[in-house]
């Protein structure tokens, strides 16, 4: 190693440093990407088009929500977002990233969340807390695969 040309040892770290640079590129598009699949299961959420479960979800789903004794599969989270949609309606809602770790076709999404609901009696509802989802690469497309989390009041 100590007989190679300079020039080529210029040319192969060129070479490694470029490589890093695209990597490190890849990365922050699969993080932008994970991130606007978090924020759009909300917004339909807060739009109350349910269809976000049957999208978003991958079909071996099990997450955790912090209001749920046990974790809730793709059919029970289904059935979970159509009755909290008959008791409330989505106002608004925040997200704060705080994380998004991407490695390979797996992704963990920590975040903080503020939210605005309207009960069926027309009380507005506030609630803040936080979520850790973790989706994986289905194709071109990020679903969920699991999450845990939920209000800090509960």
């Amino acid at each position: 190693m100590k007989h190679l040309h300079p020039l080529y040892a210029v040319a192969v770290s060129a070479f490694l440093l470029s490589g890093s640079a695209a990597l490190a590129q890849g990365s922050a598009e699969d993080q932008a990407a994970v991130w606007a699949t978090v924020e759009k299961i909300w917004s339909a959420e807060e739009r109350g088009d349910l269809t976000w479960v049957d999208t978003h979800l991958s079909a071996d789903f099990m997450g955790w929500p912090a209001n749920s004794p046990a974790p809730r599969s793709k059919g029970a989270t289904r059935m979970w977002a159509r009755f909290d949609a008959e008791q409330s309606k989505g106002l608004l809602h925040e997200l704060y990233p705080l994380s998004i770790v991407v490695h390979g076709d797996v992704a963990v999404a920590h975040y903080l969340y503020s939210m605005a609901a309207q009960t069926k009696d027309k009380k507005t509802v506030m609630s803040n807390g936080r979520y850790t989802d973790i989706l994986v690469r289905d194709g071109t497309t990020w679903k969920f695969i699991s999450w845990h989390g939920g209000s800090d009041s509960e």
